[in-house]
This record gives structure tokens, C-alpha cells and sequence, in this order.
């Protein structure tokens, strides 16, 4: 086995020691501050499994049961921890297997890397057994993609491929390996961490006089309005945002990915954006007089049409990504930069005010709301149980201090709209890509990710079944993840559009489901299922009480939507809050 103790040459005054390709990765891992990998081995990527044996007192390696249970791990250990996903898995199949995770994190922004093995160099190009060109299938979705085929390449090409995945606005990176790489014997002086890459760069130079531009704008306005994404979370700009909005006064509203960025109860919170987002926000936008953006990308799900999105007001866009101003809506002011340097710039500029008038119009459209939607799905007469319902139990049990992640559905938009949360880093979920499967792997990382936290998965009865041989994971490694399948016994969303848009045409929505309990029990992991509102609170106090990884299942409306609503096609304002309004 080759360690770092096999051969040591003094070359001049630098010292350098004859390691493998493997043992080089390894080293890169530790030298970068990785604790953590999740992976699945295979013939390509043995050697960097074997080199693995000797470094298990330094690498928790947990073994799923899928290379996208791997990836998705990986993203939510990065979701929570603000550090790098690290994730193996070997060529062909192995290497595909990532794609969805590679193009959810691309579309996230969050950074991973992927090591994967690669049949030896002299076979590329013959369609050799396992042999895919994973270069090329993945350079659409990752942030930077190489091919190693000499192992003197592994030190600087992981330095620079942790640099580019954490720096900026963060990504995916893809580094694949050959074998003879991974097998081959060089001669290794160390490792150097990536400061600096010529022709990257991941910081666009901050432009003073758009600051003030932005100042002049925000001080002058009447009707001020602040949107902001997960860009306030990656730049770890979380008190600089509080700061700034507080001081200026204006009421903020988060996309899903920005959602704990600030507490949601802050009095300036005045809720979600988007297709499924609050009333006030979604109506307001095109009220505003000065809307200013922060770490967002005007995702269609937030604008709706662009045609009738926001067209009276002036935009201040703040972004990292150059790219994303002006891609969407057209920035009147655009302040380019990390946002933790230019808000505290812009805070020292706008003038301490309050807009109570303002504030006001979007606590009657709150109240509009409540009345029409959420005092219903929170305080439901009927015997069926609602989603809502126990989103509203599980903040009472968790007191906001919860780390949620959901999977992708009717549960995900009911989360999102009622969760509560008290710190960042807590609402987990597939926003851009919107992956079904997402949830229960990706819970599995966020346990790793901050142990110290209590984990709980919501996830759909569809969505539960694309990676439920991820409970295998749970039942080798025991991470503590609570699961609640809401279970509506459809592919709800769908249902829902099939329900409002195709005149009840129910084509394939009607699923059948194994008895889940029954599924979690096989793999050591207890559970019950429930459909009563009185062991509602019981047996949610019975999960989170429970020292281990549990399973709850919760039978809920068959038929019942998610409001408000913006349908297709219309734009923010169109919002509505029922079916009879469609």
C-alpha cells in the first residue's frame, strides 16, 4: 500500500516524498479540510478505493446505495456546512448516475466535487467496458470539468478545482481519473492550495459609483421594495443584509433558495416569492417604485410574465454572477460584486427611514391571505388532514430551529410557505432543477453536514419512492434523519395543474405506494403511519424525541391545492387565491 511514509528524496531544499496518484487525491482532501465523502466504488476507481483503506481514521466515507444518492449528499452537507461537497464514483454508469446532481447543484450554486475513475488512457476512445466520455456529457453542468491521464497533474488539478468550486459564485466541478493516474508512482512535493487562477475571476470588481447610483435611487424612493436570494446565504452576507435593510427600512421578501437568510418572523419579512409565494409579495412587485434585488436571478418561477413584471419600478440588481444582470430584467443600476462588500457600501449611504404606509399594504394583503388560504390549511374543519397542518406542528415542536430539506412537490411549496426558521443555512431543497428524489439523500448530507442540528426530510409519496434505497445508507451509518412522507396518495402537483388546467384529466398522476412503514422497518428504521389529527402532535413529539432515524408517514387531502397561485402565463399580479379565481 502506498502511504506517505514509502520513499522520501530531499530535490534541493524541498523535500519530496514517491507517492501514488490515489494517495495524491487523498492528500489534496485532507489539505483542503475534507472530512467527509460519499461515494460507490467500482473497477475505475479501485486504486483510489484502495488508497482509501489507510485513511480511514482521517475520511469518513459513507457508502450509498446510488451515485446520485451520492451527489445529492454531497449538496446537502454543502447546503448546511457552507463548505464543499466531496463525492466518488466510478466511470461509466457510475459517472452518468451523476448528471442530475451535477445540473441541480449547477443550477443551485452549490459547490461539490466529484472524483471520478476513467478506464486507463491508452483504452479512451476504443468504447472500452465502462468507458463514457464524461467530460463531455458533463461540461454543460458543471462549473469546470478535467480529464487527469497523468498523476504529476492530480495536486494542482484538485487544488484548482476546490478553488473554482468554493470561490465566486460556487459550483459543481468534475475531475476524472484514469486508472493508469491513480495507479501511477510520482514524485510528490506537497500540496498547494489555489489562491489564483489566470483569467477566472470569481469577484467582479466592485464599481463605487453604482453603489451611489443605487443610494440615490433607494433615499428617494417612496415605495421600496427588496428581493433576495440564496446570494445572501453563499456569501455569508447574512448580518450585512439584516443590517441593511433595517437600516433603510424596506420591506424583504426571499425566493425558496434565500428562505432563513433572515429569521422569518423579522418584522421587515413579509414572505415568499414566486408561483406559490405570498399574496402581498407577489402583487406588490409590481407596486413597488425602487426594487432592488439582491443574490437572485429573476427565475421565471419568481417573475412570471416578463412582459408584465415589475415594468413601473426601477431595478437595483446586486449580484456575484456578472452573467445574471440584465439576463432576465433589466437592470436600471447594477451593483456587481460579493454582496458581503457591497451592502455594507450601500448601508453607509442610504438614509435611516421607515415606510409605514407601505409596510402596511402588504400586512392587508397578508391578511387577505390568511383569511382566504392559510387560515384554512393551518386550521382545517375537515377530518382530512392538511400538509399545512403539519408544517404548523412540526415548527411548534422544533421552535424554528430545525434543518428542513424537502423534495420536490405540493409538500415542498407548502414547506417553504409555512416553515419557520430562526437561522440560516436551514431550508434545504431542490429550487432551480427541482429533482424529485432529492430529499432523503440529501438529508443524509445535512445530518453530516451540522450533526448538532436536528434534520428533518419532508418528501412526497412519489418522490420518496425515486431514492428509498438511500434508507440503506441510514440503516449502515445511522446519520439521524427524521422522515415525513406526506403521503396524498398522487403525484400532487401535477395532479393539481391536471386538476385547474386540464379539466380533471387525471393521466397517470394516481400512484401506488408500498406500505412505507413496512419498507423502513426492513431497513432497521422504525416508523408509523398515521391519519388522524389527534396523533398528529403525539407521534410528530414521538420522531423528534426518538435518538436515531425514524419514519413517519402522514396520510393528508387527496385533492387538496396549494394557493395563492400563479398560473401560467400571467403575470405576478394575477396571483389568485383560489380555483374559482382561475
Amino acid at each position: 500500500m502506498e502511504t506517505l511514509e514509502i520513499t522520501k528524496v530531499k530535490q534541493g531544499s524541498k523535500k519530496t516524498t514517491t507517492v501514488s496518484g490515489s494517495v495524491a487525491v487523498l492528500e489534496a482532501f485532507l489539505a483542503e479540510g475534507v472530512d467527509t465523502v460519499f461515494g460507490y466504488p467500482g473497477g475505475a476507481i479501485m486504486p483510489i478505493y484502495d488508497a482509501l483503506y489507510d485513511y480511514n481514521e482521517k475520511l469518513t466515507h459513507i457508502l450509498v446505495r446510488h451515485e446520485q444518492g451520492a451527489i445529492h449528499a454531497a449538496q446537502g452537507f454543502a447546503r448546511v456546512s457552507g463548505r464543499t461537497g466531496v463525492v466518488f464514483a466510478t466511470s461509466g454508469p457510475g459517472a452518468t448516475n451523476l448528471v442530475t446532481g451535477l445540473a441541480d447543484a449547477m443550477i443551485d450554486s452549490t459547490p461539490v466535487v466529484c472524483i471520478t475513475g476513467q478506464v486507463f488512457a491508452h483504452l479512451l476512445g476504443t468504447d472500452a467496458f465502462q468507458e463514457t466520455d464524461v467530460i463531455n456529457i458533463t461540461t454543460p453542468v458543471t462549473k469546470w470539468n478535467y480529464q487527469v491521464t497523468d498523476a504529476n497533474e492530480i495536486p494542482h488539478v484538485l487544488a484548482k478545482a476546490f478553488y473554482i468550486a468554493g470561490s465566486g459564485r460556487p459550483g459543481p466541478v468534475l475531475i476524472d481519473i484514469t486508472k493508469n493516474a491513480q495507479l501511477q508512482l510520482f514524485e510528490y512535493d506537497g500540496y498547494t492550495k489555489c489562491e489564483h487562477i489566470r483569467s477566472y475571476r470569481p469577484k467582479p470588481i466592485v464599481r463605487k459609483e453604482y453603489i451611489e447610483e443605487a443610494a440615490l435611487l433607494i433615499n428617494n424612493a417612496e415605495r421600496p421594495f427588496v428581493i433576495f436570494g440564496q446570494g445572501v446565504i453563499l456569501g455569508k452576507a447574512e448580518t450585512e443584509f439584516k443590517q441593511f435593510i433595517e437600516k433603510a427600512g424596506i420591506p424583504a421578501a426571499w425566493t425558496i433558495m434565500g428562505m432563513s437568510a433572515i429569521p422569518t418572523d423579522h418584522p421587515l419579512g413579509v414572505g415568499m416569492l414566486g408561483m406559490h409565494g405570498n399574496y402581498g409579495p407577489n402583487v406588490l412587485t409590481n407596486e413597488c417604485d425602487v426594487l432592488i434585488a439582491v443574490g437572485m436571478r429573476f427565475d421565471d418561477r419568481v417573475t412570471g410574465r416578463l412582459d408584465k413584471y415589475a415594468r413601473q419600478a426601477k431595478v437595483i440588481h446586486l449580484d456575484i454572477d456578472p452573467a445574471e444582470i440584465d439576463k432576465n430584467v433589466k437592470a436600471d443600476v447594477p451593483v456587481w460584486g460579493d454582496c458581503k462588500e457591497t451592502l455594507p457600501l450601500l448601508t453607509k449611504l442610504v438614509v435611516q427611514k421607515v415606510y409605514p404606509q407601505w409596510l402596511q399594504k402588504f400586512k392587508d394583503y397578508q391578511q387577505k391571505e390568511e383569511d382566504k388560504v392559510i387560515h384554512n390549511e393551518l386550521n382545517p374543519t375537515s377530518e382530512v388532514l392538511t400538509m399545512g397542518e403539519v408544517i404548523k406542528t412540526l415548527n411548534e415542536l422544533t421552535n424554528g430551529d430545525a434543518v428542513i430539506v424537502t423534495d420536490v412537490g405540493q409538500h415542498q411549496m407548502v414547506t417553504c410557505r409555512y416553515a419557520k426558521f430562526n437561522q440560516s443555512k436551514s431550508n434545504i431543497t431542490s429550487g432551480g432543477l427541482g429533482t424529485m428524489g432529492y430529499a432523503l439523500p440529501a438529508a443524509i448530507g445535512a445530518a453530516y453536514g451540522d450533526s448538532s442540528r436536528t434534520t428533518v426530510a419532508i418528501i412526497g409519496d412519489g418522490g420518496f419512492q425515486m431514492t428509498l434505497q438511500e434508507l440503506g445508507t441510514i440503516m449502515q451509518f445511522k446519520p439521524k434523519v427524521k422522515i415525513i412522507i406526506l403521503n396524498n396518495q398522487f403525484l400532487g402537483m401535477v395532479r393539481q395543474w391536471q386538476q385547474l388546467f386540464h379539466e380533471k384529466r387525471y393521466s397517470f398522476v394516481d400512484i401506488t405506494s408500498p406500505d412505507f412503514v413496512q419498507v423502513a422497518k426492513g431497513f432497521g428504521i422504525p416508523g408509523k403511519s398515521i391519519s388522524k389529527r389527534e396523533s398528529l402532535k403525539s407521534s410528530v413529539a414521538e420522531m423528534l424525541k426518538h435518538d436515531g432515524s425514524y419514519l413517519l408517514e402522514i396520510m393528508v387531502g387527496k385533492e387538496n391545492n396549494v394557493f395563492p397561485m400563479v398560473p401560467q402565463g400571467r403575470g405576478v399580479a394575477e396571483c389568485v387565491l383560489s380555483k374559482e379565481e382561475i
